[in-house]
């Protein structure tokens, strides 16, 4: 099979041509990686659809600069039946190439120094480190047993030997590090101590926190502390998780949502707006909100958001179009009325104060925010 014309052509469109990652993208079998894969049918389910059954398609789909979703819920595509068709979720994935090297550049990453690579999903940051830097200096960590086994399998296939390994990050990490790059949201607070203490002294680290789409990159101190900033830079990665499946999302929450009349009943300010979509927001909202879970349907011209929080708060507001929504909320937060302040905010200043921001990471994987007069922090409570 002529991949390589495929992969060159990837590597032209996710990188640049001086750039130092074009031969490693150019020169790696992603299709290899992923073998069989998960595609949306409708709104809710999902399509497997087998590489080898359809090699021309599987050459679009592994050479197309974007994700492949490999995992929903608890089942992984490699395992399923033609038949299946699972409802959930995406729980893992083969990550866009473009950000792979987004995220690898940031990680600054160098010759000899060991470098782990958090969430192995397909392998494809794994194969790209290991064929630039060597696989001996390259370590891939998932909690996903079978994830590992078979990125380790496919990546050996390719020649590459990166020790891999199977742990939940959120609780520990073996060996130290260089370089910490990670693919996954990590979660501010006591979920972040074990990564920070596998960060070797004057070691960097690159990695979303979970639930923004804030890309956070530092340098650690002697001390402890990680000191870096915000990223002028976003991903969407998936929440790192502990078990088989995400955390179960606020479905009876998010029922109320839908049904309910709420304690509290007004117009809102601006547009009804897919929050999840909207990334500067959606992060800000995390920010000052946090663990807000978000919603979204657009049903005969009508577009409805839904918000919900652990503590039983809940907003919906719909509107035709761009008129102003009807507002329901319930609960101890309001949280439309959250977000519309941050709306405001974004609409009288021009921007928010998130990206370029000044980071400080305590050991205790409270994330501090700072920019101008602007404070904030994540993980503290």
């Amino acid at each position: 099979m002529d991949w390589q014309q495929h992969a060159a052509r990837l590597a032209d469109q996710s990188t640049e041509p001086d750039s130092r990652w074009l031969a490693p993208v150019a020169k790696t079998p992603r299709h290899e990686l992923v073998p069989r894969w998960w595609k949306r049918n409708g709104s809710n389910g999902w399509q497997l659809k087998d590489g080898a059954a359809d090699p021309e398609a599987w050459m679009k789909a592994a050479y197309a600069d974007r994700s492949l979703i490999t995992r929903v819920g608890t089942l992984h595509a490699d395992r399923a039946e033609p038949d299946d068709q699972p409802h959930g979720l995406p729980t893992s994935s083969a990550t866009v190439p473009s950000l792979v090297v987004r995220m690898l550049r940031h990680g600054r990453l160098g010759t000899g120094l060991s470098f782990l690579d958090l969430g192995t999903g397909a392998g494809g940051l794994t194969a790209y480190a290991s064929m630039r830097f060597g696989a001996e200096n390259v370590t891939s960590l998932d909690v996903d047993p079978y994830l590992v086994s078979a990125a380790g399998n496919r990546l050996a296939h390719m020649g590459y030997h990166p020790e891999m390994v199977t742990a939940d990050a959120t609780e520990r990490v073996p060996g130290t590090y260089d370089r910490i790059v990670s693919t996954v949201g990590l979660p501010a607070g006591p979920g972040l101590r074990p990564v920070l203490s596998a960060l070797a002294p004057g070691g960097r680290i690159a990695t979303t926190i979970g639930r923004t789409c804030l890309i956070i990159t530092g340098w650690k101190h002697a001390n402890g502390d990680v000191i870096g900033r915000v990223e002028r830079d976003m991903a969407g990665f998936m929440l790192t998780r502990s078990g088989d499946d995400f955390p179960p999302a606020l479905s009876e929450l998010f029922s109320l949502a839908r049904e309910g009349e709420g304690a509290e009943i007004s117009t809102g300010t601006y547009p009804v707006l897919d929050v999840a979509e909207a990334w500067e927001l959606s992060s800000m909202l995390q920010v000052t909100t946090p663990g807000v879970e978000t919603d979204y349907e657009q049903r005969d011209g009508i577009r409805s958001a839904f918000l919900a929080h652990p503590d039983g708060s809940w907003a919906r507001a719909s509107a035709m179009g761009t008129a102003a929504p009807e507002v329901h909320q319930g609960g101890p937060q309001r949280l439309w009325t959250a977000l519309e302040r941050i709306r405001g905010r974004l609409n009288s200043e021009g921007s928010l104060p998130l990206l370029g921001a000044w980071v400080l990471i305590t050991p205790d994987g409270v994330c501090h925010l700072s920019r101008g007069k602007w404070r904030a922090s994540i993980g503290n409570r």
